[in-house]
Order: structure tokens, then sequence, then C-alpha cells
């Protein structure tokens, strides 16, 4: 039997370009210097929430220090200089997702509110009685409560592709679902669960020869591949800024601009409004019609400033380094007794879930804390992909650009305790 891990191990070992330094990015951040139960802190929860680097805390104490103010609305110095930064980070957005405009980036408060604002105002007036909406087995909930909710409501029926043992859609399958009453697809970039890319650009294109749009959730994906929204196609793609190592509480929804322009808005309230009476509201112009209310601003800029940062390092020298650690991980984890991975698509990010035979992955994820190793635990909000894979709950770890080898190598002999106290 195919052992995980059997594939990556007959390959040599892929070390990252000399000019990426590994050390040098730890130095951005200042929490990875931490001790933990007297441990130095291995922080492999990433997947979860990224951490932050010097430069996006300093350019939020800035804000707040200097410039804070609300937008669009004064006309003194510092709410011009507060809307000017935030209208620079949606043109940064434009541009790291290679949109066509400006008024193609709406900011929300994450990838979850992205796909509630899509499912609510695109698809809605869209999906009736006895239509279909589309998603995978491998959707984080976000990504399924939300198409629920629609379906519930308008009595339409919700299709979920399947995805085989190791963790990839099986993509005959998909094609097969997306019939005459499919009114949207909505599918993961990146599995948070189980590090598997999907072939979005293929997805999109069996979708478009059908006339039916494409959602992509781009939260996984956006901190480790290069994102380009026109070559994909796709009509709405998400992110979140706080695994983009920006703040919480900030997030993307990308939608082409045609699509938007016909969308009602998602809430109402100030600064989504050209003008209002007692009798009618003219709602204000793309993107400012979906961002009602005062938003986050200092979380905008402070995922300007993420994206300034991440873009400011060589992205194939990073990209090589964080598929060399999961490469090298995988080996490594593969060769202990009792341990399952769980998703060994050929095409991952650094995620690497995992169960070891006879241990509650909680009691894997109490254990390794006390060792100073941060990992995370659970269904990892895909209980749907757990209930696939027959177990409730796995091990994860989840790498960025700043883990090490010697991390990977500290992970190793935390599990090697594991597996001692759970003789």
């Amino acid at each position: 039997m195919t052992r995980p891990g059997d594939l990556l191990a007959a390959a040599p070992a892929r070390k990252a370009p000399a000019a990426f330094d590994v050390e040098r990015v730890r130095a951005d951040f200042p929490i990875l210097r931490q001790t933990v139960f007297g441990k130095p802190l291995v922080y492999l929860d990433n997947a979860a929430t990224a951490q932050k680097p010097r430069a996006v805390i300093d350019t939020l104490t800035r804000f707040y220090e200097v410039d804070n103010a609300n937008i669009h609305r004064g006309l003194h110095q510092l709410s011009e200089r507060s809307t000017a930064a935030y209208e620079e980070t949606r043109a940064k957005v434009r541009r790291f997702l290679n949109a066509a405009e400006d008024r193609e980036i709406v900011f929300v408060r994450g990838t979850t509110e992205a796909i509630n604002l899509a499912a609510s105002s695109y698809a809605r007036p869209h999906v009736g009685r006895d239509d279909e909406v589309l998603i995978t087995t491998m959707e984080h909930h976000s990504n399924i409560v939300p198409w629920q909710m629609l379906c519930e409501e308008k009595g339409a029926r919700l299709r979920v592709a399947p995805i085989n043992d190791d963790g990839e859609l099986l993509l005959d399958e998909f094609e097969a679902l997306l019939g005459p009453r499919t009114r949207i697809v909505s599918v993961a970039h990146v599995s948070n669960a189980l590090g598997t890319v999907n072939p979005i650009r293929r997805i999109v294109e069996m979708a478009h020869r059908r006339n039916i749009p494409v959602l992509v959730d781009g939260a996984q994906a956006a901190p480790h591949l290069k994102i380009d929204v026109r070559d994909l196609d796709c009509d709405f793609y998400t992110l979140s800024g706080h695994k983009l190592f920006g703040p919480t509480g900030i997030g993307v929804l990308y939608g082409k601009a045609a699509l938007l322009e016909a969308m009602p808005p998602y809430q109402g309230g100030g600064d989504m409004i050209a003008s209002v009476t007692f009798e009618k509201t003219i709602y204000n112009r793309l993107p400012h019609k979906f961002e009602a209310g005062t938003p986050h601003i200092a979380g905008v800029i402070g995922l300007g400033a993420a994206i300034d940062y991440l873009e400011s390092i060589d992205p194939e020298g990073r990209a090589a380094h964080e598929q060399a650690l999961l490469e090298h991980a995988t080996r490594r984890l593969a060769e202990l007794p009792r341990l399952r991975i769980v998703g060994r698509a050929k095409e991952k990010t650094g995620v690497l879930s995992f169960v070891i035979e006879g241990i509650h992955p909680h009691d894997i994820g109490t254990i390794l804390d006390r060792e100073g190793i941060a990992i995370r635990a659970g269904h990892h909000c895909a209980q749907p992909l757990m209930d696939r894979f027959g177990v409730p709950a796995t091990a994860r770890a989840s790498f960025a650009l700043y883990n090490t080898r010697e991390e990977v190598g500290a992970l190793e002999s935390g599990i090697r305790k594991v597996l001692g106290v759970f003789r």
C-alpha cells in the first residue's frame, strides 16, 4: 500500500533559492521572538491567521497617531489624508488581483462577509425554486452555510461535487453536476483543511460554457499563490486580510463591474448613497454602494501595508521556500508510526493535516502547545469534509513564508513526544 508521502519521498528534496532569506523575513515579525511555556514559539497555525510584520503594525499605529479621521466626507486635512490612503489601498488590491478597475474592489469584513454579500445581492435575485447552487465537498463553512440559507429561502437545491481519497476535486463529476438549473458555482481556490489547490481556470471554463457565474473563495490562496482574476476569468473572488499578514476584520470582494453594477446594495446607511429623501434613495456609484457606514479604515490601510510587504519579497523565492517546507514536512511526518496524512493532492499549498491512531487531535494540539508549537486541532470549519474522510477532526500544521526547516524538526520531535505519552 502506498504510504502518504511516498511520491514526495521519491523526489529529491527541493531547496529554496539562495535569494530567499527566511531569517531576514522572520526578523520582520516581532511576535515570533517570544517563548511559550519556556520554549521558542513555533507558529504553525497560519491557515487560521497569519502573523503581522512590523511594517503593518507601524502603519496601524501611525494611522491612529497621525491621520485618524473619517473618510469621503471631511474637508479637513486629516480626512483627506485618510481618504487618500484608503483609496490607495483599493488600487493596491486591484493590482494585487489584476482586476480591471478599482471600482471592482469592495472592502468587507472578510471572506465570510464577501460570500454572504454575493449570495444575498447577486444570487438571491437569480435563484428560484428548484434552481441549483454548486459547491464542493472541501468547502469551508463560510462557503456552505450562506448557500444553504439561500436555498432554504428559495426552495432551491445545494449540489455538492465529490472529491477523491487524496482530497482532489473529481472534475468529471463536477462538470456532470453543471446543469440547466445551476445558477452559480462557489468553490475554494485552496482548501483550508487539506491545502488542495483547485484548477480554478478549468472550473470557470466549464461553468462559463453554460453561462454560469463562478465565485472563488481565495482566503487560503491569496497568501501563497499569484492571483490573476482576469486570467482565471472568475466572476467574483474573495480574500481575508488577516490571512494575508494584514489586520483582522478586513477583506475584499472582487466582482466584475457589470455584475456589481446590476446588484442591489447589501446594506443601507451612510456613504452608500448619492442622495436621500423620505420618498426615494439614489444609491452611490461602485464600489461605494456596497460599503455602507464608516468602514474599517485602519484595517484597509493596514491591508495595503501588508500587500506592500508581501510584494517586497521575491515571489519565486517565497513560493519555492514554502513548497520545499511542505515537502520536507510531509516526508518527515509520513515516517512517523500511527500517523496518517489527510489530503495528498498533487497540487497543494502549505497545509499538512494528519491524524494519529488512538489519539484525539485535541490531545495532540495540547501537548504540542506545551512544547511551544501552535497548530490547529478540530474540524477546521469543514465538518462535511471531515465526514468524507471518516474522522471527527484532524491536527493541522500550516506554513507561511517565515517558517523554517528547524521548526519542522520541532514539530516532528513534538509529535514523537505525543506518541510517547500515548503508547
